[in-house]
């Protein structure tokens, strides 16, 4: 790790020289009278404007991956400039159930800028932002700091630091209510001391706090060399051992690829969280979305990768899945019920841009209980809007309602709905069963099962509705999925891991609630 943390010293000299022409940083950021920790990276690495970066992080948050998973407790997400892996981070902060109420979130970042042997805290106020002030949990920040030696405040890792203050703006889009961050900033690849930095942090690794680890990939080389890197490294994490990371980042350090620079700027902060979730069980992590500088930029020869990873708790989820396997059956008051939870949803949403409140007396049990669901918009006949998750840890009239505002707004295939379309527009929902890994194709049975393909790093589904509506094969309705939703090529399911699942799936149009008046 030695040689990785002075290459990467080399180049955080540079970059820093290029930065320090602005003479009046220091006192910007750290004026002990203000108290606020100035933005320092807007204007580089984000919009400076309010207005400018809103669009900008909407884009981002278009352009990204929905979501796929629930009961995050940590995840990892890149610390670029926006233009390059704004994507990718959104596509991990969808993973977020934003109606939690979390009492700290953890941001933990590598630093560019200064080596020194510990972790730093920011416990002088709060950070800011464009979009306005982000809370700091000063009091833990100076029990943490009193508590060990190892953890203390220090100023240099502040002056020019972006990598923790380039995810606020998204926790900031995102959340509709205030927040509580934990800044931390570590100067070492010591791993004694991120053992103990580990062991510091592991008590607040629960389901009450959110972790943000923060980091690039490999810096510099060429597109091709970079996928290679880059997926091996990001596989080496998925199994949640340090000493292969540690050996797999050696490997590519010492194989002289050309511009490899570094094949992780943020090891020491991978590590930390590693240390706390190596040897437990109930955690497991999962990839998000995968991209490099090249993808955006066209320039191949010189990249920096971008991936964004969760860590989910096994244990809950396991147990979710179990709660689920026994059916239960929506009466027809509770399809209307959900109907009118997601028209309702969409109009007060598109009309004014709030979220409709309901009373959960007024629900059945079904409506309570925790299920994956799918929302479908369709316009005279053709496909408007669709997007869903697989499972979830809220009920399932929130999680229908969220998928109707989603499928309404954020589905990338299309435009925003507008006023103009409301009564044009019948809604069809899908309500889910558990998933389920199938050893043969044979299986599957059109009509009745929805397929959801995962190869490495991509997945697609289909919902079961989708075969009788195109008239496809078997081997279509794969070879769709494979090419079209998941992007591994039309036989790419061939090698894929493929489940099932079945879907009660209702409409407006089949229980009369449609055309609107």
């Amino acid at each position: 790790m030695k040689s990785y943390f002075l290459k990467r010293q080399i180049i955080i000299f540079l970059f820093f020289l290029i930065l320090s022409n602005n003479c009046n940083s220091k006192e910007k950021v750290l004026k002990k009278e203000n108290k606020i920790r100035e933005p320092v990276a807007a204007g580089k690495f984000y919009p400076d404007k309010p207005e400018e970066l809103r669009q900008m992080v909407e884009y981002l948050f278009s352009k990204a991956e929905r979501k796929k998973f629930d009961n995050v407790r940590a995840f990892i997400v890149p610390h670029a400039g926006y233009i390059f892996s704004g994507i990718v981070a959104a596509s991990g902060y969808n993973q977020i159930n934003t109606n939690k109420n979390y009492n700290n979130i953890f941001l933990i970042g590598s630093s560019h800028y200064a080596a020194f042997n510990g972790a730093s805290i920011y416990n002088s106020g709060d950070y800011k932002t464009p979009f306005g002030l982000v809370k700091v949990n000063i009091e833990l920040a100076d029990e943490l700091i009193k508590k060990y030696d190892f953890i203390f405040f220090k100023e240099e890792a502040e002056l020019y630091e972006h990598s923790l203050e380039v995810q606020l703006p998204f926790l900031q889009y995102i959340f509709k209510k205030e927040i509580r961050i934990v800044p931390i900033i570590i100067g070492t690849d010591d791993l004694n001391i991120l053992k103990k930095l580990s062991s510091a942090l592991k008590e607040y690794f629960t389901e009450d706090n959110l972790f943000i680890i923060s980091t690039d990939f490999s810096h510099y080389p060429d597109y091709n060399n970079a996928v290679e890197v880059d997926k091996n490294i990001g596989l080496a994490i998925q199994k949640k051992n340090i000493n292969f990371l540690l050996s797999e980042n050696n490997k590519y350090m010492n194989k002289g690829i050309p511009k490899l620079a570094c094949c992780i700027c943020g090891l020491s902060s991978v590590i930390t969280l590693l240390n706390m979730i190596e040897v437990e069980e109930e955690y497991k992590i999962e990839h998000i979305q995968y991209m490099n500088s090249g993808d955006v930029s066209g320039d191949k020869s010189r990249v920096v990768g971008y991936h964004s990873f969760v860590v989910l708790s096994n244990k809950k989820e396991e147990a979710k899945i179990m709660s689920k396997e026994k059916e239960f059956v929506l009466t027809e008051k509770d399809k209307k019920d959900l109907l009118k939870v997601a028209r309702e949803t969409i109009v007060e949403y598109i009309k004014n841009n709030k979220i409709p409140e309901f009373k959960e007396k007024e629900f059945s049990e079904n409506l309570l209980k925790e299920c994956g669901a799918f929302v479908t918009l369709h316009k005279h006949g053709n496909l408007r809007g669709c997007i869903g998750r697989f499972m979830a840890d809220e009920p399932l009239y929130k999680v229908v309602q969220e998928m109707a505002i989603a499928s309404s707004t954020q589905d990338y295939r299309f435009s925003k709905v507008s006023v103009s379309e409301l009564s044009e527009i019948d809604i069809e929902i899908s309500v889910l069963s558990p998933l389920k890994k199938v050893k043969s194709i044979d299986e599957i049975e059109l009509g009745k099962h929805g397929i959801y393909i995962v190869k490495g790093f991509r997945s697609g589904t289909f919902l079961p509705q989708v075969a009788k509506e195109t008239g496809w094969s078997k081997e279509e309705f794969l070879g769709h999925c494979a090419r079209d939703k998941a992007g591994i090529g039309w036989d790419g399911w061939k090698d894929a891991d493929i489940y099932i699942y079945t879907a009660d799936v209702f409409s407006e149009i089949e229980l009369g609630l449609f055309p609107k008046k």
